[in-house]
């Protein structure tokens, strides 16, 4: 979430059945956006998302100075709002539910890799000890937690903020549409045009930078979908060594792991967003336990064999077409 709101283009044209189309595009988080709704009237609702997009940004952004998590990392005594607490909630909640694989509270370790702000004063002693979300709690209306920690929403802002806007949406009446933010998406209804179901496709994981082709595509309905790869922010050391952005809060170190890519489909678009950053760091065998467990979602894995060939699995009745 690194940048706010720069570019917003707006499109609207009318369908065969009169419903108007409009497509919003642009760049926020340091990420970009693609919003597509169609409405029995012309809806003009990008002021409105605009100021969606920053307050959820003034709550729980890193990057941003004047955030409300900013404050809380600086050891500032200061109340929580709503967006903060929802997010934190259901933070504990997959922290749990992925036996700590999931955490927000590894912000320490992640800055001592230069994955995090670049203004962060990095505390003296065992970092660990800073890190746990069992060590956080909600009471009375403020965040207890140790001092000099660093909370960090990074890995599941952008899917909470596909659900924000995605119920704004629906609020307003408007039951066909499609929202992505930095490759988080939530589905709603169909497409229109053509009269079919949204369809979306992942990337084929590359480490080049080279042009993005595609995997897999399938249908998306009524439901929403997030990914997380190793191949697509890493640091290279003097050595050539690529080190993955996703930290394992387990060992403290940066991911190490055959698995290129996990995408997870659930009812809503944070819940996938913070399975999808769990299961990256586990083995293939604890991902098919985890969906054993949990079969409201759906997951599919790109994965180098031992061969280092690509291969795949899916797991829960993961679309296809």
């Amino acid at each position: 979430m690194r940048y706010l709101l720069l570019l917003f283009i707006t499109v609207c044209s009318c369908t065969n059945n009169s419903l108007q189309k409009t497509s919003i595009s642009g760049y926020v988080y340091g990420t970009t956006y693609n919003i597509v709704y169609f409405s029995e009237e012309e809806l003009q609702l990008k002021m409105q998302i605009d100021s969606l997009f920053n307050v959820i940004d003034m709550s729980m952004s890193t990057y941003n100075s004047n955030s409300l998590i900013t404050k809380i990392n600086d050891n500032e005594n200061i109340e929580l709002d709503n967006h903060f607490k929802f997010v934190f909630n259901v933070s504990k909640n997959i922290f749990n539910k992925t036996d700590g694989y999931f955490d927000p509270s590894i912000g320490p370790l992640v800055n001592s890799l230069n994955f995090g702000p670049k203004n962060y004063d990095l505390p003296q002693g065992n970092l660990k000890d800073l890190v746990g979300l069992d060590k956080f709690n909600i009471i009375d209306n403020k965040l207890i937690r140790p001092f000099n920690s660093f909370i960090d929403f990074n890995a599941i802002a952008k899917g909470y903020s596909v659900d924000v806007i995605s119920h704004f949406l629906s609020n307003n009446n408007i039951a066909n549409y499609l929202v992505e933010v930095g490759g988080e998406i939530r589905s709603s209804g169909i497409n229109i045009d053509g009269n079919k179901n949204w369809r979306v496709g992942l990337d084929t994981p590359r480490f080049d930078g080279l042009q993005k082709d595609l995997y897999k595509i399938f249908d998306l309905k009524d439901r929403s979908m997030a990914t997380s790869g190793v191949y697509r922010k890493f640091k290279i050391d003097s050595l050539g060594n690529k080190y993955a952005h996703i930290i394992n809060p387990k060992t403290g170190y940066s991911s190490t792991t055959n698995i290129l890519s996990v995408t997870v489909i659930s009812e809503n678009c944070i819940e996938a967003d913070a399975y999808a950053t769990a299961l990256q760091l586990m083995s293939i065998d604890e991902i098919a336990i985890l969906a054993n467990k949990n079969s409201d979602i759906s997951i599919f894995i790109i994965y180098y064999d031992d061969n280092n060939e690509m291969k795949d699995a899916s797991f829960n009745n993961f679309p296809s077409i």
